[in-house]
């Protein structure tokens, strides 16, 4: 069984991996046979992660330690919420890559997030997006001044079902020294919280501050997230956080949902074993679009069947 605290650079280069050559000389998918964290090292722009991608690999390893956990029925699928169509995907465009991936999206039937980031432009496709499909999906903010996530909240009303934010990303490579982040605490969060006018969730709990900062403010949904391992933050995977503050976190929401390096059906099967309503899907729903187009996602989700 994986142990993630065991994991080295030197096993990441013994470890035999298979990709073909980029289907397009811009993308910055390697369009692995797996993708599981071992074609784009260190990425960032690009698909892969921070420590050398290790709570990348850390996350897709893990899973497959509860894969014998006996569950019924699986979690609900959602998009999980991506930007950077250009600079992190190489996309051509930066406004069709948000249609283009909401229309595939809804032609797999999977849920639907939208994320937010440097400039305006990413969250503004998002929302656009979502007009014009008349959609509605969970609205991830990046953690902003109170003032200024207040505006981005009244940005997206409309198409929002859901007002969450993704906690840990001041903390973001792809970021830094862009924009003003900040770490927010439950008094930050309870104002946001209020402003919303709908269910608030909070995305990125993966340390033991996060999980005191949820016991005050209890959101109507936690998001137990690395950000795919693309934030500096502690060594692991969500897969053996869950497990380990699963039951404690259900205590102070109405939901627990989880991403990270969930490849097939065992792996959501674990999940929903673990106490998690929903899972998030990034990667797979980005290299299912680059290599399928507006039918990739459908196509990619019967690894999950």
């Amino acid at each position: 069984m994986f142990n993630e605290n065991n994991f080295t650079p030197l096993l990441l280069k013994q470890r035999k991996y298979f990709m073909i050559a980029r289907m397009c000389a811009e993308y910055k998918c390697y369009f692995c046979e797996t993708c599981e964290g071992l074609g784009c090292t260190g990425e960032l722009p690009g698909m892969g992660g921070v420590f050398k991608n290790a709570n990348f690999i850390a996350n897709c390893a893990a899973w497959k330690n509860y894969h014998q956990l006996p569950t019924e029925g699986l979690p609900e699928i959602r998009l999980a919420p991506i930007t950077g169509g250009v600079e992190n995907i190489g996309y051509p465009n930066e406004e069709d890559f948000y249609f283009d991936l909401i229309e595939a999206a809804l032609e797999a039937g999977v849920r639907l997030s939208i994320g937010d980031g440097c400039p305006d432009i990413k969250l503004q496709s998002g929302i656009a997006a979502l007009k014009q499909y008349r959609a509605k999906a969970a609205v991830f903010i990046k953690p902003y001044p109170n003032k200024k996530f207040f505006e981005r909240i009244d940005w997206a009303r409309e198409q929002a079902e859901i007002i969450g934010i993704d906690i840990d990303s001041y903390n973001i490579v792809t970021m830094r020294n862009l924009v003003n982040l900040e770490k927010k605490n439950a008094q930050n969060l309870q104002a946001l919280q209020r402003y919303a006018h709908r269910p608030f969730a909070v995305k990125g709990i993966f340390t033991d501050d996060d999980i005191e900062t949820m016991r005050d403010l209890k959101p109507d949904i936690i998001v137990i997230s690395n950000h795919g391992g693309r934030i500096e933050t502690r060594r692991g995977s969500t897969a053996n956080f869950l497990a380990a503050h699963g039951k404690e976190l259900r205590q102070y929401c109405g939901e627990l949902w989880v991403d990270g390096g969930l490849r097939c059906k065992a792996d959501l099967l674990a999940a929903k074993a673990l106490g998690a309503s929903q899972i998030m899907l990034g990667r797979p729903c980005i290299t299912a679009l680059l290599r399928y187009g507006k039918s990739g996602i459908k196509r990619m989700l019967t690894a999950f069947q």
